[in-house]
């Protein structure tokens, strides 16, 4: 429901909340890059965030909204990704129990960086009705909070205070962009947008081989996802109610890429900026490739996700 979408408010409030834990990450822009596609990129490196994703934005205002009788009984919830790793952080430096739900392959070094923020973590089979099921049972013996890793109000503001932290920084850009997987980022970056730079348009980059965003927004519904195969590994989650809402009303296109065209925009990055991100990270700049002749004089705002890669699967 649109009564209940993060307001101008909410957001200005959130970036006052979050600031004493979170970095106000650069914004990095490259001449050569620039001069290639004939247009002006600004790129909001959240791969400079804390945990190294913009997830920690998110998860630090969930965690510090909460009730005093919520905080007693701790968080919880389920990922094999960031947010998995911001909540455990965020829940930490607030002095919080965490409870984080964790398919058994993941990889150690993700379990083991989760565990190293102190969050106790649960294991459970590969596959959504197992995640649900365990996170339901450690809730029920907890008394925690669920923390969604995007379908929750206070998740959204928290992003969107980085395409604020965008905007304020860099004035009058005609288009600002994110990538999409469950929707949280640009669902808040479109937010933002809408409130503080009304003119500004709102486009997202999608994998062609997980592209349920893009179709749920052609038919104007939710659209189950095919199971998705593709490198940007962040984006393999399907929207949710409020995520789709608040992406239906407030952006304005999404465009998919395929996968050859996410692996040139990632080594592009690392090769002309000498940053590292993850491959989710490249997908709106992949966008604007395909698209350069649409985008040729523009002033665009992208957000980096995250910098989380595995340097033992590189596709380069």
């Amino acid at each position: 429901m649109e009564s209940l979408f993060p307001t101008k408010n909410s957001i200005e409030e959130a970036v006052e909340r979050i600031a004493p834990f979170v970095h106000r990450t650069p914004v990095y822009s490259s001449s050569s890059i620039n001069a290639m596609l004939g247009m002006e990129i600004f790129l909001k490196c959240e791969n400079f965030q804390k945990i190294g994703a913009f997830k920690y934005r998110g998860a630090t205002n969930a965690v510090v909204t909460l009730s005093t009788d919520e905080r007693q009984y701790g968080v919880a919830t389920h990922s094999s990704g960031n947010h998995a790793q911001a909540l455990a952080l965020a829940a930490k430096i607030n002095g919080l129990k965490a409870y984080i739900v964790m398919p058994e392959n993941s990889s150690s070094v993700k379990i083991n960086a989760v565990r190293g923020y102190g969050a106790e973590v649960i294991t459970c089979a590969p596959n959504q009705k197992s995640r649900e099921s365990t996170l339901e049972e450690i809730i029920r013996k907890t008394g925690a909070t669920l923390i969604h890793p995007y379908n929750n109000y206070s998740i959204i503001a928290g992003q969107a205070t980085a395409a604020k932290e965008l905007i304020e920084e860099i004035k009058s850009l005609d288009i600002i962009m994110a990538p999409v997987g469950g929707g949280g980022l640009l669902s808040g970056t479109a937010l933002s947008a809408h409130y503080f730079s009304p003119r500004t348009l709102v486009i997202a980059g999608e994998p062609a081989n997980a592209d349920d965003a893009y179709r749920s927004l052609q038919k104007g519904e939710i659209v189950a996802a095919n199971p998705p195969d593709t490198i940007a590994d962040g984006l393999l989650t399907s929207l949710g109610d409020k995520t789709f809402d608040i992406i239906r009303k407030y952006v304005d296109e999404i465009i998919t890429v395929s996968e050859v065209e996410i692996i040139a925009a990632m080594r592009l990055i690392w090769e002309r900026m000498k940053i590292i991100i993850e491959p989710s990270s490249a997908v709106p700049l992949a966008a604007v490739i395909k698209a350069k002749d649409r985008f040729r004089g523009k002033r665009i705002g992208i957000i980096i996700s995250g910098g989380n890669v595995d340097l033992n699967k590189l596709p380069f």
